[in-house]
């Protein structure tokens, strides 16, 4: 984004994490923030009940990007920020899950504090770990894995580097967790058996992972194209890859979410 000179700021800008879809898993400082808000711009995967925190005096902003509907581009995102941190004490960029994780919040951070504007970051649960312990799968486990890597299945053009180095990832880590890789998963499938993997390697694919219509799928990398052709299944999904996968089907019949889906906790 081209640098924009510092003009007199009336607010600031609270770059918040909405976690990954159950309202329940929305942090109390991001809530608090909704409620006293002059202005959110919300990002497309921020839960309807989530934004229905959001106070009713509120302007509200979609910036939502999804694959192939952008309804702002980045720096215009940016650009709204600036603008009405000027004309608003509390401004609230809403995003979906960590802002820090793969969520863009490090390059909006950099513009605004290169524009002279105060901007506070509130983390929030990332759909990375929160979507496979909803499935009942845990990323790390003493018996199946010491080490799990997050890794982007989308990236940006004119990045820093080309590629992600597949094959390594495939030789240092025993779980493997990978954000928007649904598109790019034959590749990704591909590259990973060439670093090492089995075929028979357990993956899970979790659709919507937090929310009420979260759906899973349950393979190994030798099975789970055809299965996410057959079932025609889109994005946004987390996979998982790694032997904790199979600790699925022991856990999932024990687990409960009949009440923690949709966020009613009960006293």
């Amino acid at each position: 984004m081209t640098p924009i000179a510092t003009q007199p700021c009336l607010g600031k800008v609270y770059l918040v994490g909405a976690g990954p879809g159950d309202p329940g898993l929305m942090t109390l400082k991001g809530k608090t923030l909704l409620e006293h808000a002059d202005v959110v711009v919300y990002d497309a995967l921020v839960s309807p009940p989530i934004l229905e925190m959001i106070s009713d005096r509120a302007l509200k902003i979609d910036a939502g990007k999804r694959r192939g509907r952008h309804s702002k581009l980045q720096d215009e995102t940016t650009q709204t920020l600036i603008e009405k941190a000027r004309q608003y004490p509390v401004v609230v960029r809403l995003k979906g899950g960590d802002p820090f994780v793969f969520g863009r919040g490090g390059e909006e951070m950099q513009d605004l504090v290169n524009a002279g504007i105060p901007v506070e970051v509130v983390p929030g649960i990332t759909a990375g770990i929160a979507a496979p312990a909803y499935a009942a799968i845990p990323v790390t486990h003493r018996g199946y894995s010491s080490s799990v890597t997050f890794v982007t299945g989308h990236e940006a053009t004119g990045k820093y580097r080309p590629n992600i180095n597949w094959q390594a990832i495939a030789q240092g880590s025993e779980t493997i967790v990978i954000y928007m890789g649904v598109h790019n998963l034959t590749n990704i499938i591909t590259q990973l058996q060439t670093g090492g993997l089995s075929s028979e390697t357990p993956i899970a694919l979790v659709r919507w992972g937090t929310r009420p219509e979260q759906e899973e799928l349950i393979g190994t990398l030798a099975s789970i194209l055809e299965q996410v052709e057959r079932e025609k299944f889109e994005a946004p999904v987390i996979a998982v890859i790694g032997q904790v996968v199979a600790l699925h089907d022991v856990l999932s019949s024990k687990q409960d979410l009949s009440t923690t889906q949709m966020g009613d906790i009960v006293a």
